[in-house]
C-alpha cells in the first residue's frame, strides 16, 4: 500500500485592497466618528459663546479679536504661525531700548518651531487655501491622527472600549480648544502618541523618525526624546532587539530639536539665542516651579496678585494641575512601558517647572495623554448610554472651559 504524500500548499494570497479598507474602516471608523462628533459639539459650543459675548469684535485681530467669531482661532500664536508660513523666519535678538523689566527683547518668529508652518505652506500650495484655512486643515487632520494614536496606545491597556474612551477624553480634555485652531498642539500630540506606540510595538526606526519630526514641532519634545532613549537602552539591556535599530532610533530622535535650536542660534549670532528669546521676549523660562507654586498657593485663597494673572482661566489651570498630579500615581499602577512613564513625568516637570502664563497650562498639558489611561480603563466598565451622556455633557461644556476660557479670558 503506497502512502499518499501531502500536497504542497500554495502561500496565502494577500488580502485584496477592498478587504483591507473595510477592515480599517471597522477598526478605526468608530474612533474617528466618536472623536469627530465630540469635537464638533465642543466647537459649536465655543463658537456660540464667542458670538453671544461678542467681545472679539473689540479686540485686536492678533490678540483674540476679528471680524467673525471663527477668526479668533487664528489669533495669538496662530498669527505667528501664519506669518512664518507666508514670509519665513526672521531670527534676531532685538533689544527694546531702555527696557529693564521682564520683557527686554522684541518677540520674533524664531520662538515658533518650523514643522507646523511648513505643513501650512504645503497645504496652501496643494489646496489653494489661504494661511488661515490651510492652518486649520492641518490642525483638524492632525487632531484625528492624534485620536487614532491615543486610541492605539490605550487599547493595549483597556481593550477596544478603553481605547475609545481615551480618544473621547482627548476630544474634551481641558485645553482641547486649540485642537481645532491654527496651533501646533494637535500635530505634536499625533507625533508623540504614534512615537510611543511605535516604541511599544518595537518599530524602532518609525519611532525615531516620528520623534525627529516632533522635535521640529515643539521644544517639549525633549521629554519624548528622553522616553525613547530610555526605552532603547532598556531594550538593549534586556537583549530584546538587535543592537542597531534601537541605537539608530535613539540617535535620530534628538536631531530635529537640536538642529532647529542650533540653526536659530546661528542666525541670531548666539547658540543659546532661542532660550534668550523665550526669556526676554515672552518671560518664559525654567524656574524650578516657583511660578506654579505661587499660583497654587494664591488661587485657592482668592488672591490674583502673581505674575500674569487671568483669574477665571487660572482657576481652571489649577484644577488641571491637581488632576494631573492625582492621575499620575494611577497611571503608574498600570505599570506602563518606560517610554510612557518617562515621557509623561518629564513633560509634567517641564511644564510645571517653568515660569509662564499659568492659564496656558491646560493647553501645555494636552501632550500628557498617557494620563488618560487610568480614566479610560475605568470608563470601559460603564454602559454605552452612560458613556455617551458623560462625553456629550463634557463636549458641550468644553466650549467654555477648553475654548472660551483659553482664547478670550486668558492667553492660549
Amino acid at each position: 500500500m503506497t502512502e499518499t504524500l501531502p500536497r504542497a500548499q500554495s502561500p496565502a494570497a494577500p488580502p485584496a485592497p477592498g478587504t483591507r479598507l473595510r477592515a480599517a474602516a471597522r477598526r478605526h471608523g468608530p474612533v474617528l466618528a466618536l472623536f469627530g462628533a465630540l469635537k464638533l459639539a465642543g466647537f459649536c459650543s465655543f463658537m456660540y459663546l464667542l458670538s453671544s459675548a461678542g467681545d472679539y469684535r473689540t479686540k485686536d485681530p492678533r490678540f483674540g479679536g476679528g471680524a467673525h467669531a471663527w477668526d479668533v482661532l487664528a489669533t495669538w500664536d496662530g498669527w505667528w504661525y501664519q506669518q512664518i508660513a507666508l514670509h519665513g523666519y526672521d531670527p534676531r535678538l532685538v533689544h527694546i531700548p531702555g527696557a529693564t523689566g521682564l520683557i527686554t527683547l522684541e518677540g520674533n518668529s524664531a520662538a515658533f518651531f518650523p514643522l507646523y508652518p511648513a505643513l501650512i505652506r504645503m497645504a496652501m500650495a496643494v489646496t489653494g487655501l489661504g494661511s488661515y484655512g490651510a492652518g486649520l486643515l492641518v490642525s483638524v487632520l492632525a487632531s484625528f491622527a492624534a485620536a487614532l494614536g491615543v486610541y492605539a496606545v490605550a487599547e493595549r491597556f483597556g481593550g477596544r472600549r478603553g481605547g475609545l474612551a481615551a480618544a473621547g477624553l482627548w476630544a474634551v480634555w481641558p485645553g482641547s480648544g486649540v485642537e481645532w485652531a491654527v496651533y501646533s498642539d494637535s500635530l505634536y500630540v499625533a507625533l508623540a502618541a504614534w512615537t510611543c506606540y511605535a516604541v511599544m510595538t518595537r518599530r524602532w526606526l518609525t519611532a525615531g523618525v516620528l520623534c525627529f519630526a516632533a522635535g521640529l514641532n515643539r521644544p517639549t519634545a525633549a521629554a519624548l526624546i528622553a522616553g525613547l532613549g530610555v526605552a532603547a537602552l532598556l531594550a538593549l539591556r534586556r537583549r530584546e532587539e538587535d543592537t542597531l535599530r534601537p541605537l539608530l532610533a535613539a540617535a535620530l530622535a534628538p536631531l530635529g530639536l537640536l538642529g532647529y535650536l542650533l540653526w536659530a542660534g546661528n542666525r541670531m549670532g548666539d547658540l543659546t539665542g532661542y532660550f534668550k528669546l523665550q526669556s526676554g521676549a515672552w518671560a518664559h523660562s525654567f524656574d524650578y516651579g516657583k511660578q506654579t507654586l505661587d499660583v497654587l498657593t494664591s488661587v485657592p485663597v482668592g488672591k490674583f496678585d502673581y505674575l500674569f494673572a487671568y483669574p477665571f482661566a487660572d482657576v481652571i489651570a489649577v484644577g488641571v494641575i491637581l488632576l494631573a498630579c492625582a492621575l499620575l500615581p494611577l497611571l503608574l499602577r498600570l505599570r506602563p512601558p518606560a517610554v510612557l512613564v518617562v515621557y509623561t513625568v518629564l513633560t509634567l516637570a517641564l511644564v510645571l517647572g517653568s515660569q509662564q502664563i499659568v492659564a496656558n497650562i491646560s493647553r501645555y498639558l494636552l501632550p500628557c495623554f498617557p494620563l488618560f489611561l487610568p480614566l479610560a480603563v475605568a470608563m470601559r466598565r460603564l454602559s454605552l448610554p452612560v458613556q455617551c451622556t458623560l462625553f456629550g455633557m463634557a463636549a458641550l461644556a468644553s466650549g467654555s472651559y477648553a475654548g472660551y476660557a483659553l482664547f478670550e479670558l486668558g492667553v492660549p
